[in-house]
C-alpha cells in the first residue's frame, strides 16, 4: 500500500481520523514523495531528503493519531517518543540516538514474527516428528533385533520390527492429529535462555552496551538443556516455536529490517515544544539544557549514521514528524538549524461539538461502538439515542472550554462517568436492553458539570 495516491491516504485516514485535513494532506504529500523517491533517477535518489512536519494543536486533536494511522496504513516502521525524556550528552538520561536504535529493533521483531509465521507449518511437521519421537522411542531390545536383521538380511521375519513400528507410529501420529494425545506426559528438553544478570551503570550514549555484555555471556557460556514434564500439547506448541526460530534466517530478517528503516522509517518526536526555549532564552537550573537536546536531534534528523547492535544505520531518509501544543512557545523559539529541518508546519484545528458528535459516531472504531460491543459480552444491548449523542458532545466542548482543553480524551472521560453504573451492573441486570437518552445524560452528568469545582475533579 506504499504507492497509495494522496486522496487515497486522505480517504483511508478519514476512516479513523474526524476532520484536521490540513495536517491528512501534508502527511499524505510526504508518504507519496517517498514513492516518487524510488521512481527518479538512481544518481538523484540520494539527493532527495524527506520533507519533515510539524503538526501544531492542543492535546486530543489526533496529531498522534494521525501518525500512528499512516504507519499502519502503510507498514512503515514506526516509532513514538516524547522529545522531553532526552537529556543533552553527558547528563543523566537517555541518549537521543536510542530513538533511531529502538525503531531497528521494534522492525526486527516485527519481520522476525512475520517469518516464523510463515514457517510455522514446517515447524509444527518437525515438531510433530519430536513429540512421536518422545512417545514411541527406540528400545535396546528392538534396536539390537534391527541390527541383527541387517547383518542377516535373508533370515528376515516376515513383519520386521520397522514396518510394525512404522504403523504405530502413523497410529499415533493420527491420534496426535486429533487431539486424543494431548493430556499425556511426556519429557522434553528445552533450551535454557537464561545468562548471568549484568548491571551496567553507564553514561548516557551507552545503552547498548547492557546489550552486548548479555549477547557476548551467551556465547561464551554452554548452552544449557533442562528437562520439564509438560503434556503434550504444550509440548508441541513449544517445539514449535523453537524449530520456527531455527528455521528464521536472521541474517536475512536483520539485512531487511535495516533497509526498511533507512527508507519507510517514520519516528514521531512528541512535545518537542517542551524543548524550545521560551522566547529563544536559554533553560537554566533543574532544566537541563533543551538548547542541547534540540543540538543531539539536530544530525538524526538531518540525516546521520547511528551505529546499532544491528549494524550502521543512516536516518538521512527516515520521515520525522514533530508535534506540540506551543502555547507558551512557538515553532520559531526551535534553534533555526532545527527549524530548516521540519520545512511543513500545519495547525491542527481545535475540535468542537460537531466533531464530538462524529468522533463519538463515524470512525470505524468509534467510541460508542467500542461500548456496546463491551456490554454486548455481557448480554446487554445498549442503544444510544441521537439526542443522547448531542448531548455528550455538547457537554464535553463546554468543559473542555471551562476547564483544560484536552480535546476528544475529554470524550473517554464522560463516557465512563455515564455508564459508569451500567459497566458495574451488566453480569447482574435481568433488564438487557438499555436506551440512553438526553434526559439520562442530563441526570448523569449535568449535576457535575454545573458545579465547576466537581467538575474539574471528576471531568
Amino acid at each position: 500500500m506504499s504507492n497509495l495516491k494522496p486522496s487515497e491516504i486522505v480517504r483511508e485516514l478519514d476512516r479513523y481520523i474526524i476532520g484536521q485535513q490540513n495536517a491528512k494532506r501534508s502527511v499524505a504529500i510526504a508518504l507519496r514523495n517517498r514513492w516518487r523517491r524510488r521512481q527518479v533517477p538512481e544518481d538523484l535518489k540520494d539527493e532527495i531528503a524527506p520533507k519533515n512536519i510539524i503538526l501544531i494543536g492542543p492535546t486530543g486533536v489526533g496529531k498522534t493519531e494521525i501518525a500512528r494511522r499512516l504507519s499502519r496504513l502503510t507498514d512503515s516502521p514506526f516509532n513514538k517518543v516524547e522529545a522531553s525524556k532526552f537529556t543533552e550528552v553527558g547528563y543523566v538520561g537517555r541518549d537521543v540516538e536510542s530513538i533511531v536504535r529502538d525503531l531497528v529493533e521494534l522492525t526486527v521483531n516485527n519481520l522476525k514474527a512475520r517469518e516464523q509465521d510463515a514457517v510455522q507449518e514446517k515447524a509444527m511437521r518437525v515438531a510433530e516428528e519430536r513429540i512421536l519421537d518422545l512417545l514411541l522411542p527406540k528400545s535396546p531390545a528392538r534396536t539390537t533385533q534391527m541390527n541383527h536383521q541387517m547383518s542377516q538380511p535373508e533370515e528376515a521375519p516376515e513383519n520386521p520390527p520397522e514396518e510394525a513400528s512404522g504403523a504405530t507410529r502413523e497410529k499415533l501420529r493420527r491420534m496426535l492429529k486429533s487431539g486424543k494425545l494431548d493430556d499425556r506426559y511426556v519429557d522434553v528438553d528445552v533450551s535454557d535462555r537464561s545468562t548471568p544478570m549484568v548491571e551496567i551503570f553507564s553514561n548516557a550514549g551507552m545503552e547498548e552496551l547492557g546489550i552486548n555484555f548479555k549477547e557476548m555471556f551467551s556465547n561464551l557460556m554452554p548452552k544449557n538443556t533442562r528437562r520439564r514434564k509438560m503434556r503434550v500439547g504444550e509440548a508441541m506448541k513449544l517445539l514449535a516455536q523453537e524449530e520456527a526460530q531455527n528455521l528464521v534466517d536472521m541474517e536475512k530478517v536483520v539485512a531487511s529490517a535495516v533497509e526498511k528503516v533507512e527508507n519507510d522509517g517514520i519516528i514521531f518526536l512528541d512535545e518537542i515544544d517542551k524543548i524550545a526555549g521560551k522566547g529563544g532564552e536559554r533553560s537554566g537550573g533543574p532544566d537541563v539544557s533543551r538548547e542541547g537536546v534540540q543540538r543531539d536531534l539536530l544530525p538524526i534528523v538531518e540525516g546521520s549514521t547511528v551505529t546499532t547492535k544491528y549494524g550502521p544505520v543512516k536516518t538521512d531518509h527516515i520521515l520525522f514528524i514533530a508535534s506540540g501544543a506551543f502555547h507558551t512557545v512557538k515553532p520559531s523559539d526551535l534553534i533555526p538549524e532545527l527549524q530548516g529541518r521540519f520545512p511543513i508546519r500545519v495547525e491542527l484545528e481545535a475540535l468542537g461539538k460537531d466533531d464530538f458528535y462524529r468522533i463519538l459516531t463515524e470512525p470505524r472504531n468509534a467510541l460508542l461502538l467500542q461500548y456496546i460491543a463491551l456490554l454486548r459480552t455481557e448480554g446487554v444491548e445498549v442503544i444510544f439515542e441521537d439526542e443522547a449523542v448531542h448531548r455528550i458532545s455538547a457537554i464535553a466542548e463546554e468543559v473542555n472550554s471551562t476547564t483544560e482543553n484536552i480535546g476528544a480524551r475529554r470524550l473517554h472521560t464522560l463516557m465512563e462517568r455515564l455508564l459508569e453504573d451500567v459497566l458495574f451492573d451488566a453480569p447482574d441486570m435481568s433488564e438487557k436492553r438499555i436506551t440512553i437518552d438526553g434526559v439520562y445524560v442530563d441526570d448523569k452528568l449535568k449535576k457535575i458539570k454545573d458545579d465547576e469545582d466537581l467538575s474539574r475533579y471528576i471531568l
